[in-house]
């Protein structure tokens, strides 16, 4: 099986992109998941974090909102976890960079979207 190159989805990233998504997937992905993806776009819009940081961030919430996925987001029970899981690997990468603001910023955000 082909890896896709996960750079590739930084031109699918758009702020409605990623509302309408979220909006759309906010419950089947769930509270942990939906608290990263903000950390990651909260570190594009107010970070401190260098090009290549914000890169890989927007590659990743690319990869959320792009219907191309290696598991389609309507497969039952499955369908996010390739984007969750990309999205944690964000995390992991870019932890320098998610401060306790942003954190809390992100936890601040979760209300509203968890009851859209």
């Amino acid at each position: 099986m082909n890896t896709p190159s996960f750079s590739s989805y930084s031109n699918k990233f758009s702020d409605e992109g990623f509302r309408s998504t979220v909006k759309k997937y906010a419950k089947k992905i769930g509270r942990e998941p939906l608290h990263k993806a903000f950390c990651l776009w909260l570190v594009t819009k107010e970070g401190n974090a260098p090009v290549w940081a914000k890169t890989v961030a927007i590659s990743a919430l690319g990869y959320l909102i792009s219907p191309l996925d290696a598991i389609p987001d309507f497969t039952p029970v499955i369908g996010l976890g390739d984007d969750i899981a990309t999205i944690a690997g964000a995390i992991v990468v870019l932890a320098a960079y998610i401060t306790e603001e942003i954190s809390a910023k992100a936890d601040e955000m979760l209300p509203e979207w968890m009851r859209n």
